[in-house]
């Protein structure tokens, strides 16, 4: 970007002077405006081009400018979220290479949100060095889980909620259901609190709450607010709650999930030793079984053969032409007729069969 710096002289020269010549002042005048337009069409050529970075084996786009005002949006809704500054430049990354002109449509737009992830992971997916792209790739997952945790749900603010919602507001033990009044104004207005036996509850003002909502589908939504005042509202006694932006999606599960049947090998292992000496020892005897859901952070196997709550397991399994393997441990099991549906946590996994896990629950990949 060309610098513009301040001209170094003084106001007075800038008093009109009887010997200058008018035609010379006209002259003049164009040629810097000109210089100015010049330097416009130059700032703006590059902040909507594309360009590519050469070199290294291989060559990954660099998406367009998303300017300034779409960039304080952004950042607004990144800081809302809770990404981290990693985070938040992957998420412009995204919406700059599938130039999003509005970020909170597509992040409330969990289908529009994945198309920008996958194209975005496919681009990644080919950078040179392999080191680098891996690294990426787990900065765009977990962007990428962020958003799933947050506001996909088509909520974002407290001031979308509908009259006549129902709040659940946690204060202290107690846990106490409210009806909204009205969301719209500088406040939040809701019912005051009432007890088991009907008696009014006057949480004292600046006190700092939690709240949950559920939605007509079931889907909840959590945020953090604090008591601002009490009013009376169409002669019926109202508490005032400072608005968020900041309304967390309760999601059932840390991380997304994809169910299907995946064919898998597990082999016992065993911790030898203590301390620093402590090892692991793969048994050598494969069970067969069938993954019939997976996450980054675990798997269900079905097996024929009983297993041990806490017994360890290397694991096994193809996902597309790539052999993916995880160190699980058993939570609890079901025993389903001959069968049993074991429940593993995965202890350890690599950083590329952590992003090939990722890419094949979001369904990124070219399967």
């Amino acid at each position: 970007m060309i610098g513009l710096f301040p001209l170094q002289t003084s106001i007075d020269n800038f008093a009109l002077d009887s010997s200058v010549d008018p035609v010379s002042l006209i002259i003049g005048g164009s040629v810097l405006a000109a210089f100015i337009i010049v330097i416009v069409i130059i700032n703006a050529k590059k902040g909507t081009g594309v360009s590519r970075k050469q070199g290294g084996g291989g060559s990954s786009p660099q998406p367009a400018s998303s300017g300034i005002l779409s960039g304080f949006k952004l950042r607004s809704l990144a800081r809302n979220i809770g990404l981290n500054s990693e985070q938040t430049k992957m998420l412009d990354y995204v919406f700059r290479m599938d130039m999003v002109t509005d970020p909170e449509k597509s992040i409330s737009t969990p289908a529009l949100l994945d198309r920008h992830f996958r194209k975005t992971y496919r681009v990644l997916e080919q950078s040179t060095p392999q080191k680098e792209a891996q690294h990426k790739l787990v900065v765009l997952f977990s962007t990428r889980n962020m958003l799933e945790n947050s506001v996909i749900g088509g909520i974002s603010s407290t001031r979308q909620l509908k009259e006549d919602s129902t709040l659940v507001i946690t204060s202290g033990k107690d846990k106490l259901n409210v009806n909204v009044i009205s969301p719209k104004g500088d406040y939040l207005l809701v019912e005051t609190p009432r007890n088991v036996l009907g008696s009014q509850i006057k949480i004292a003002r600046g006190t700092r709450l939690t709240v949950m909502y559920f939605n007509k589908s079931n889907k909840g939504f959590s945020f953090e607010t604090r008591v601002v005042g009490y009013i009376s509202h169409n002669g019926h006694h109202s508490m005032q709650l400072a608005h968020s932006n900041q309304m967390r999606f309760l999601s059932q599960r840390r991380y997304r999930r994809r169910q299907g049947s995946i064919a898998c090998f597990m082999n016992l292992v065993y911790v030898e030793g203590s301390g620093k000496k402590q090892r692991l020892i793969v048994d050598k005897r494969k069970l067969g079984g069938n993954i019939a859901d997976i996450s980054v952070g675990g798997c269900s196997i079905k097996i024929m053969a009983p297993v041990q709550v806490g017994a360890r397991f290397k694991i096994e399994f193809p996902l597309g032409d790539v052999n993916v393997a995880a160190l699980g441990q058993v939570l609890r099991s079901n025993r389903t007729g001959m069968s049993t549906i074991v429940h593993i946590r995965f202890l350890r996994v690599s950083v590329r069969s952590m992003n090939i896990i990722n890419a094949y629950v979001y369904e990124y990949g070219r399967e």
